[in-house]
């Protein structure tokens, strides 16, 4: 087993860390905030993830796992070293790499000789250049292997992926890397360190681009009285195509998205290639916030001002406690922005910090649909299918109900006395 260092305990770290220590290796997991090390280390874990806490008190219990302040405290004695901090996105689209040249700056003195250094995080092409550069040591070797994991399902991603992808030109390094992942059963794709940043950037843009192409088939539905749910299912049972991502929704968001196809796009760019595929599928995202937001003032007599909108759902996906660009959020600054009242729950958000001013945050579906005109379901938590509708029609001003995320079971809702518009139906 191997002695690793996770530089960074956020989302990824942490999975990473609570996966490989599961694994059997002796794992040190690093982070610049005492507070949430003080706490990951009492085995307080506060994100949302299905086995993630049982994992870190696993871990922890076995002393495999251990959390400590710094990137220099973690990796003197580690044979790899995973960089999973933070690239966010730049204004013009571009990925921010201060994060992983400042972890390399903070490693460089300390790493042990011949150690690995894995880049975990999301990073452009060029980066393990950008990373061997900062390092400035000739005998460690940088390997990309980047991470593929849905919020939600990521433990389980991570210990039974659909595939394994190693980057680098050093044949025993990747060999290394690899065998870290010994007990994980799936295909294993080694190639260049440029190939495996791309796969991950194609990957997303490609998931973006299904979810868009959705959206926008859901709307030539609407035009031409189509129901939606049957043409994707008759879509879906062609093997070419698959059934996976062919779910119609407010548009898609997240942490990843967004991030991962402006920043392919940038990627092309530098590369001489004009990118128009991927803009049109951004463009259509737009259209479809454009689109929901139209249909909650149609559904509210054509004027949103002074309406009150009950909104059920807040985090980008069920499942998660993740705000970081949820379509939901995007769709209400759009309502807020034409005079709408916004009273919203979701299971997992209980304040206002982090949503758009002006928003009310209350504490069940029913107390949001209270005096409302209308109600838009934005996350397709299930919660939300098993509500009455006789008990929500007895408290809503209103009869209407906007269905972002097809959920709602709509002859019952309409039996209700409901106007009941769903997407794509």
């Amino acid at each position: 087993m191997a002695r690793i260092a996770i530089i960074g305990s956020g989302y990824v770290g942490l999975t990473t860390g609570a996966c490989l220590a599961h694994l059997g290796h002796d794992v040190v997991c690093a982070d610049v905030d005492a507070e949430k090390v003080a706490r990951l280390s009492n085995g307080d874990v506060n994100i949302l993830e299905d086995r993630l806490p049982q994992l870190v008190r696993e871990g922890l219990d076995d002393d495999r796992l251990r959390f400590v302040v710094g990137a220099a405290n973690a990796a003197a004695d580690c044979e790899v070293v995973f960089l999973c901090v933070p690239t966010p996105q730049n204004p013009d689209g571009t990925v921010d790499l201060s994060f992983i040249e400042g972890a390399s700056r903070e490693l460089a003195p300390v790493l042990a000789f011949e150690a690995i250094v894995v880049n975990k995080s999301t990073v452009p092409v060029g980066s393990t250049r950008v990373v061997e550069r900062v390092l400035e040591r000739p005998d460690v070797t940088v390997v990309s292997n980047p991470e593929f994991l849905r919020e939600g399902s990521a433990v389980q991603d991570f210990l039974h992926p659909d595939r394994i992808v190693i980057g680098s030109e050093d044949q025993s390094a990747a060999i290394k890397v690899l065998s870290l992942y010994l007990g994980v059963s799936a295909p294993t794709v080694v190639t260049d360190p440029a190939s495996a940043e791309t796969i991950k950037y194609a990957a997303n843009a490609f998931l973006a681009m299904k979810l868009s192409f959705v959206n926008a088939i859901a709307a030539v539905c609407e035009g031409v009285g189509a129901d939606v749910d049957d043409v994707l299912l008759g879509l879906g049972h062609d093997t070419r195509i698959g059934s996976e991502f062919l779910r119609p929704g407010p548009g898609w968001g997240g942490s990843c998205f967004p991030k991962d196809t402006k920043a392919l796009v940038r990627m092309a760019e530098q590369g001489g290639y004009d990118f128009r595929l991927l803009d049109g599928v951004i463009a259509v995202n737009e259209e479809q916030f454009a689109r929901v937001v139209d249909k909650v003032r149609r559904s509210a007599g054509g004027d949103l001002s002074g309406r009150t909108v009950a909104v059920w759902g807040l985090t980008f996906k069920a499942g998660t406690d993740d705000l970081r660009d949820s379509p939901a959020l995007e769709i209400i600054v759009r309502l807020l922005d034409q005079g709408a009242l916004v009273q919203a729950f979701d299971p997992t958000v209980s304040s206002v910090d982090g949503l758009p001013s002006g928003t009310s945050v209350v504490a069940s579906p029913m107390e949001a649909c209270e005096r409302a005109d209308v109600l838009v379901v934005l996350t397709e938590w299930d919660e939300f299918r098993w509500q009455d509708p006789a008990a929500v029609a007895a408290g809503m001003t209103g009869r209407a109900v906007v269905d972002a995320r097809n959920l709602l079971d709509r002859a019952r809702w309409q039996r209700h006395g409901f106007d009941y518009r769903g997407i794509g139906r």
